[in-house]
């Protein structure tokens, strides 16, 4: 465990897209994800690309975020860090052990 705690060295927030059920002091639905949590995460950009689609140049990052193993978290939510929110591709937990999770993300363009 000492190996993946001395990669964790950024503070990360988790969020997720808002329910039904959540609702601004007004009572109207939020339209913002709201934060789960905040957890220390090491961040690993993997891979950037650019390509041209419909006459604009796009940018897209590839990035594994790693934290340690905690219940509920899935594809539908989304990482905050320092202003940039990155989307999540893939929750992977190596070797079922439930130590550590991987997420697999794409940078919020």
């Amino acid at each position: 465990m000492t190996v993946l705690v001395n990669r964790l060295d950024k503070r990360v927030s988790i969020l997720r897209p808002p329910g039904p059920d959540d609702t601004d002091p007004a009572g109207q639905p939020l339209d913002d994800p709201v934060e789960v949590c905040t957890v220390w995460g090491g961040i690993e950009p993997l891979r950037g690309r650019e390509f041209f689609s419909a006459q604009q140049v796009n940018a897209e990052v590839t990035t594994r975020i790693r934290l340690r193993y905690r219940d509920g978290i899935d594809r539908t939510m989304l990482v905050r860090f320092k202003g940039v929110v990155f989307e999540i591709l893939y929750v992977i937990n190596p070797n079922y052990e439930n130590k550590e999770l991987q997420l697999m993300c794409k940078e919020r363009q």
